[in-house]
């Protein structure tokens, strides 16, 4: 009976080339989409999975809230994690990271070998009783307890020290010699992006600094012990803060502190604030898994349309069939048994071409993802059980209604006329809606997707980010000598202008209150603190709305004077950015010597609002002033026209200043390309997937429409006998499915566009969701079905009516 089954399968299979080929075809693509889809999603979900008892490991973040809204913050204060440990009995143990500038590069020294690295991470001594890494060499054991002591990854490891055991050897981090106390293996699903470790012993933070409840420079996580439940250490710490803290009314911001399991960290932390973690995106995630199932979906209902439109020609089949014995569940059992080897088919070629575009992904993703079937069970099984499922689905209706014939009808004459038909056409009908109500959504969604990455690389940031160099400074005589080291810029050739400060668009910046005097009373704002120097206007080009930049002409400028953007004229109610001119300020000065020094100026400026930050954040109130105790930064900007030797001539100030470091440098706007890279690359994903799921659809819609006009040819005869032209009978092909096009434009426009809108409520700054966004995507999606359609409807309308006539 089986090898019955295989024979017909096997004759159907070359009997019906042309619709086998549309059969397999899609569900390779649909497969291939989704095992590759699912490889990207399958490794997004392993970060931070490798970890023993990982399942004990929290981080601990705050909701700051203000009157701008809420943020959530990835840093806390100190004190949180000692009483996390000392004062609430379900932690274990506790670990704090000390929150270091954004970007910065470490130079490294081994012999004569200097390297910049990212990666320095300056921990508690519990850092590796929380994050139970292997060691390759040395042990975790008592391994930062030592100031002068050192912990680096495998990978930094071998750049620095080649294949040899570094544990013992001396290293020299920013010139400072520490010994190499072990090498910790390296994890690329690690959250942390840690290359090397440092004991916080080395920071040399005052124990008193320690103890601060406002301090919120440190990443903070703690194990619980075995069954705690970290919802309830949650609120004893909430109650703890609101004790230990006094409530200010003066206080710009109120904080709310939450425990984060690790396994939420990658995924679900996209929105935080000053968080130096690796990250992921859940959204995207979701997405992507979405569209793995709709591409899917469309080559499964591709199946069923052409199973269900061929059914009538092997009606004759399971009449004869059902005459001679055959059972329905014998029937049932060798159309889904063809089913799943069409199926079969579909994922062998779907696993051959899933091989060949997995190394294009994994370049473009910056992902190490395999696909191995020989070398793994669990995929050899994983694809098997794809096989079985999708078969079943794809094949389980057109095998009931192919064994539902009634034998007596079929036999009786040459057309089927068995009342299931009828049913069978509504089926197909709206599983053709279906498919291009998926692809109409994903077109709408590329396309709004489209519009806002390249809304976000260019929109008008309010200042001037090309051409600019930007750097850290470095060495003890270039900090001593800022202003000497900045003059030899300016008068270097090919360079234009040259600014010192901390707080450069694209890098960090410092969250901080300004004190607003009004009616004799002191009102607390929260603002973003820029502190720049006398030429930071004029090398960005941000643009004045009132009053003057900072001046040498003034003298008072330098201790005296606060410059602040529009958004901060309206949060601090100045009204209109002339009645700001003149208005005083106080900032409590950054001093650890006399902590309670303010500093007291006027505004003499306002700026036009500039994007400092990605497009994501709203421009925040900001005050600019000059605080020479701040400057860590430096921004060049260059002639463009002979760039790589004005490039060449800094490299030559720099060398008389700090002839010990090296100089690494990056260009402002590739600083602002970096912000949206993950946006650039959902771009392209969707692009492809879309046009992947337009082109599966499309399959289906062209073998349907060569059965509609095989079915209808001789209608088609008798209509071009009687006079009609070709593009009548196009006309009269194309309508029924042009109509299912707007059906489908009709069911997908309002759910693209809620999930767009969705989409968009993340930015802060986003294109608005267009009319004509929706009428591009139904146009696009009715002129490629037609186009479709047309070429089987015109085949059908050129063909000789006396042959559609004389056969049966």
């Amino acid at each position: 009976m089986f090898r019955n089954y295989f024979t017909t399968a096997y004759r159907n299979l070359f009997r019906y080339k042309g619709f086998a080929f549309i059969n397999i075809a899609g569900l390779a693509l649909g497969l291939t989409a989704c095992l590759l889809i699912g490889l990207f999603v399958h490794d997004e979900l392993q970060y931070d999975k490798f970890l023993p008892e990982g399942d004990r490991v929290y981080r601990v973040y705050n909701q700051q809230t203000g009157e701008a809204g809420s943020d959530f913050i990835a840093s806390v204060p100190p004190m949180f994690g000692t009483t996390l440990e000392q004062e609430i009995p379900e932690v274990e143990t506790m670990a704090r990271i000390l929150m270091l500038p954004f970007e910065n590069k470490t130079l490294i020294e081994v012999g004569d070998k200097q390297i910049y690295e990212t990666g320095m991470f300056i921990a508690d001594p519990q850092f590796f009783d929380i994050f139970q890494l292997n060691f390759k060499y040395g042990s975790p054991e008592k391994a930062l307890d030592d100031p002068a002591s050192i912990v680096i990854s495998e990978g930094f490891s071998e750049r620095v020290f080649g294949n040899t055991d570094p544990v013992g050897k001396e290293i020299a981090v920013n010139k400072t010699t520490l010994l190499v106390k072990g090498v910790f293996e390296s994890n690329s699903k690690f959250h942390l992006p840690v290359n090397f470790v440092l004991p916080m012993s080395a920071a040399g933070i005052p124990p008193e600094r320690m103890k601060g409840w406002g301090w919120q420079q440190f990443y903070t996580y703690i194990k619980l012990k075995e069954g705690a439940d970290y919802k309830f250490v949650q609120s004893k710490l909430r109650d703890i803060v609101a004790k230990q803290v006094d409530p200010d009314k003066n206080a710009p911001y109120e904080y709310l502190p939450f425990i984060q399991p690790l396994d939420e960290i990658y995924l679900y932390s996209s929105s935080f604030k000053y968080d130096q973690a690796i990250r992921g995106n859940i959204t995207y995630v979701k997405s992507l898994s979405i569209i793995a199932i709709f591409i899917l979906l469309i080559a499964c209902f591709n199946f069923v349309n052409l199973a269900t439109a061929k059914s009538m020609q092997r009606a004759k089949e399971v009449g004869v069939r059902k005459a001679i014995g055959a059972s329905r569940s014998q029937l049932v059992l060798q159309f889904l048994g063809e089913t799943i080897i069409l199926t079969l088919i579909s994922v062998i070629f779907s696993a051959a071409l899933t091989s060949l575009v997995l190394p294009s992904l994994n370049r473009f993703t910056g992902k190490q993802m395999s696909f191995n079937v020989f070398q793994d069970p669990l995929l050899l099984l994983l694809l098997l059980t794809l096989t079985l499922v999708v078969g079943v689905l794809a094949g389980l209706y057109p095998a009931l209604v192919l064994s539902g014939f009634k034998p007596v009808k079929v036999l009786k004459s040459a057309v089927v006329v068995d009342s299931k038909i009828g049913r069978i056409q509504w089926l197909r009908h709206g599983l053709i809606v279906v498919q291009f109500a998926l692809s109409i959504f994903l077109i709408v969604c590329a396309t709004i997707v489209y519009r806002q990455v390249s809304y976000l690389h260019n929109k008008d940031l309010g200042f001037n980010k090309e051409q600019i160099m930007f750097f850290q400074m470095r060495g003890d005589n270039m900090f001593q000598n800022y202003q000497t080291f900045k003059n030899e810029l300016q008068k270097a050739p090919g360079v234009k202008s040259a600014s010192i400060g901390y707080g450069f668009p694209g890098d960090a910046t410092a969250g901080d209150r300004i004190i607003v005097p009004k009616n004799g009373e002191k009102e607390h704002h929260g603002v973003t603190q820029l502190m720049v120097d006398f030429d930071y206007i004029k090398t960005l080009d941000v643009k004045l709305v009132a009053g003057r930049a900072f001046s040498k002409e003034y003298k008072t400028d330098a201790d005296h004077a606060y410059m602040i953007n529009e958004t901060a004229v309206k949060e601090l109610g100045y009204g209109t950015p002339e009645n700001a001119l003149g208005k005083t300020l106080i900032w409590p000065i950054w001093n650890d010597v006399n902590p309670d020094s303010m500093k007291e100026g006027k505004i003499i400026g306002v700026v036009k609002d500039f994007h400092f930050k990605s497009l994501y954040d709203k421009v925040d109130p900001t005050v600019l002033q000059i605080f020479p105790g701040a400057n860590v930064k430096v921004a060049v900007k260059v002639d463009a026209a002979n760039m790589a030797n004005t490039i060449d001539q800094v490299k030559k100030v720099w060398a008389k200043f700090s002839p010990d470091y090296p100089l690494e440098y990056i260009f402002m706007d590739q600083n602002f390309e970096k912000m949206y890279k993950a946006e650039d690359k959902l771009k392209t994903l969707l692009w492809i997937f879309t046009g992947l799921a337009i082109f599966v659809a499309c399959m289906g819609l062209f073998g349907l429409a060569a059965y509609a006009a095989e079915r209808r040819k001789k209608e088609i005869g008798i209509r071009k006998v009687l006079g009609a032209d070709n593009g009548s009978i196009v006309a009269l092909l194309s309508k029924e499915f042009l109509m299912l096009v707007i059906m489908a434009a009709l069911v997908a426009f309002p759910l693209a566009w809620y999930a767009m809108h969705n989409w968009l409520e993340d930015f802060a700054y986003r294109v608005d969701i267009s009319l004509w966004v929706f009428l591009v995507a139904g146009i696009v999606a009715a002129l490629i079905a037609f186009l479709t359609i047309s070429y089987q409807a015109l085949k059908a309308a050129r063909a000789n009516p006396i042959l559609n006539l004389r056969f049966d």
